[in-house]
């Protein structure tokens, strides 16, 4: 897309020097939507250069459909517990913007993200920023200028015309990949291969933790240079019910703590960040115990999060059917509860019938939210889509419940909010909740819990 047919002047809105972080951030949202997306390199690059960002550091990158988030927390942890510095950019937020970016495990303070997007406006001249490339130039910045021995980078979306994918990594990681975001990356396996391949670069480590990766992914390797880690070829892992080894080309990790995020998939994720471990480790040396250690002790918010009390309450940002699919097998793990409700929200574009369908036989109550966004799916969508995987569960008004409730249900609300509340007072004790699909229904979920109703 031409500078010209962006939807904004670049001039236009400008951010004032004395602007809050909130106001700051009103100002992008309002001059780029984030529900618009233009992927390309060629305005953050030029923006890029003008700041003057480098690291002196490695970086890791990694990219996927799934466990971006999950892999990106194992490197954080682990290297932590080896003593290093680190910096994460990470996304997206679920209360706070300053969530994106943390220093040694610890999110950054709303000044110092706000001298960011100072710094990235005075830089931009008449350079119109989407509001992805506007917020990834600005944690660049940050984590460039703090003093860290090891950087990791989430890429956001698909790989080779991402904002991320300015900076030149030294080890590049691709998780999963699966069918998602299609208007961008394209419908099947091997195109989306081909754009999370483009973060690899020539000569230098990449890793694939897929054990099924597209050929388009492992041509583009090779016809780059790349220094291509496969799954299964390259790297591996075998365990029992107490503990797990990692085998890579030159290293051995044995009796390995199973990793704090619960899951199906997290060995394939954890593999992938000890390898790239390995890739690094004459850079970043690690011992035995550190690697235990930062396995154990790794947290993520809302990936299979399960908080204490009862009724058990699971919160878990599956939005595609891959990842469903591997929530419903967690879910299967849990044991036995009475009854199960489902909390779920999700952005019209996802292949919603094909969520709804990896959670077959395992949901009594639906309740069905909207969010508050514009590419969000409608109830009344949602209800459709349930229908198609053949629920014959009867709705029922959010307004009048019965006092004793069917079997089975599917409920529509007006926001998670209200959908949660419900859950939450026609759950028992020996019941389970389960929030799920967009980041914005975990997050409006954990708002309301940290402020409860009077």
């Amino acid at each position: 897309m031409s500078q010209d047919s962006l939807p904004n002047s670049p001039a236009s809105s400008r951010i004032p020097a004395d602007a809050s972080l909130a106001q700051c951030l009103q100002i992008l949202e309002a001059r780029h939507p984030e529900s618009k997306i233009e992927l390309g390199l060629t305005r953050v690059a030029a923006v890029y250069a003008k700041l003057g960002v480098q690291f002196a550091c490695p970086v890791l990158m990694v990219a996927g459909t799934n466990g971006k988030g999950s892999t990106c927390a194992m490197l954080e942890s682990i290297l932590r517990q080896g003593g290093y510095r680190t910096g994460l950019y990470i996304k997206p937020h679920f209360l706070e913007f300053t969530e994106r970016c943390r220093i040694n495990a610890q999110q950054v303070d709303d000044e110092t993200m706000r001298q960011a997007f100072l710094a990235v406006e005075a830089a931009r001249g008449e350079v119109f920023l989407s509001y992805f490339e506007f917020t990834t130039l600005a944690i660049l910045w940050i984590l460039a200028r703090a003093e860290l021995d090891a950087v990791i980078l989430e890429v956001g979306l698909g790989g080779r015309l991402d904002a991320v994918n300015v900076v030149d990594a030294d080890v590049s990681i691709v998780t999963s990949i699966d069918i998602d975001h299609t208007a961008y990356l394209g419908d099947t396996r091997e195109l989306i291969g081909f754009e999370k391949a483009g973060i690899f670069r020539a000569a230098r480590t990449a890793i694939c933790s897929d054990p099924q990766p597209p050929q388009s992914l492992i041509e583009h390797a090779q016809a780059i240079g790349a220094d291509l880690w496969l799954f299964g070829r390259d790297f591996n892992y075998n365990g029992d019910k107490l503990q797990w080894n990692y085998a890579g080309r030159s290293l051995r990790r044995n009796s390995l703590a199973y990793p704090g995020l619960r899951g199906a998939n997290q060995l394939f994720n954890a593999c992938a960040a000890l390898a790239a471990l390995e890739a690094l480790r004459t850079r970043l040396p690690l011992g035995a115990q550190d690697v235990r250690n930062g396995l154990a002790m790794v947290e993520l918010a809302g990936r299979f999060q399960v908080l204490p009390g009862r009724p058990v309450v699971v919160l878990d940002v599956a939005h595609n059917p891959h990842a469903a699919a591997t929530l419903a097998h967690s879910m299967d793990q849990m044991g036995f509860f009475r009854f199960t409700h489902a909390v779920f929200g999700a952005m019209a574009d996802k292949d919603i019938a094909g969520i709804f369908k990896q959670m077959q036989g395992r949901v009594d109550y639906w309740h069905l939210t909207p969010l508050d966004y514009a590419r969000a799916a409608g109830t009344q969508d949602l209800l459709a889509h349930l229908r198609q995987t053949g629920c014959a569960a009867p709705e029922l008004s959010a307004a009048a419940l019965p006092e004793q409730l069917p079997d089975s249900a599917v409920i529509r609300h007006e926001n998670a909010v209200s959908a949660w509340r419900t859950a939450c007072e026609r759950a028992g004790e020996n019941d389970r909740i389960v929030v799920f699909g967009s980041f914005l229904t975990v997050g409006a979920v954990m708002a309301a819990r940290r402020s409860p109703p009077a």
